[in-house]
């Protein structure tokens, strides 16, 4: 069935300070507009709403500039721990994995894990086997480092803060996209939260919470506050108000989100409906987020 309108939207993570220089600015943009204009071509070309979320999320991955893959931040025993999630609305697919360490693409081996096994969600060292064992690029932790996340850790530590888990200015990246199929998919991928107890695994890579599509109704990826993403079923919550309450997408969103605040959990979210609708609320300082639909140019925000 061939679908009237498609689209794409990804987001950076939320809770972006309002410190970052104009110049921080200007490469983030750049980034995520050529990452966009590639995604979209996919979908332009009646590619599928799950290669392109795929490629968007590897491309973050692939960048310094996000707090995914290569851009992670690092445990209190200063590792980088990564988590990744993806979800095809068509028949409710689903992979995730968590706290890898050695993985280069943990979205890439998040999709491999559905397609390959009869499981949804493999974690640590029994992931970076599987990884392994179908030839999905595993790299050097060193290939993760960076001094700026790890003086980043160091200073919060030094303030002797005990479990204390830092809000990062740029944080997990996500996409959700329709296709011309009217296939919906999403996908989500973060290094967590710095100075993270070693093994804490957030709504990343918890179907329903950080990651959700449903043909037909919506598709969502969220960043914040993980513990409490987990707790109200964020993702999911989003296309079941749509679904049960015949709530608009942006109706539904912005409430969830402004519910979140009212008890004091701080983050955003990106969504797209069934019929290439898009919402992008957060609650805190900004959220890095940026779209393109059949009916909309390119658009990019982050406050």
């Amino acid at each position: 069935m061939a679908n009237e309108n498609y689209g794409i939207v990804v987001h950076g993570g939320a809770g972006v300070l309002s410190n970052l220089s104009s110049e921080q600015q200007q490469i983030i943009e750049k980034k995520v507009s050529e990452t966009l204009i590639s995604a979209y071509k996919i979908l332009q070309n009646g590619g599928s709403s799950l290669d392109a979320v795929e490629f968007a999320v590897s491309e973050f991955e692939d960048s310094p500039l996000f707090n995914a893959g290569r851009g992670s931040v690092y445990t209190s025993e200063e590792v980088q721990e990564m988590d990744a999630s993806i979800m095809f609305g068509l028949d409710r697919s689903a992979g995730a994995v968590a706290s890898v360490k050695k993985v280069k693409n943990p979205i890439r081996l998040a999709r491999k894990v559905f397609e390959k096994t009869e499981h949804v969600l493999l974690v640590g060292d029994g992931a970076e086997a599987f990884a392994k064992s179908i030839g999905e690029p595993i790299v050097d932790p060193e290939y993760f480092y960076s001094e700026k996340n790890l003086q980043r850790l160091r200073k919060v530590k030094s303030k002797l803060v005990q479990n204390q888990l830092i809000q990062d200015k740029i944080g997990t990246v996500g996409a959700v996209a329709l296709d011309k199929s009217g296939n919906i998919a999403a996908a989500t991928s973060t290094g967590g939260m710095t100075n993270k107890m070693p093994g804490r695994i957030g709504d990343t890579p918890i179907i329903g919470s950080g990651t959700w599509a449903q043909n037909e109704i919506c598709g969502v990826s969220s960043t914040g506050h993980g513990e409490f993403f987990i707790k109200f079923q964020i993702a999911k919550e989003v296309c079941t108000r749509i679904e049960y309450l015949n709530q608009s997408l942006a109706e539904s969103a912005t409430d969830v989100i402004e519910e979140l605040k009212k008890i004091g959990a701080t983050g955003g979210l990106i969504a797209i409906d069934k019929d290439a609708n898009i919402s992008t609320p957060f609650n805190t300082d900004g959220m890095i987020r940026g779209s393109i639909t059949n009916r909309s140019e390119l658009n990019f925000a982050i406050y």
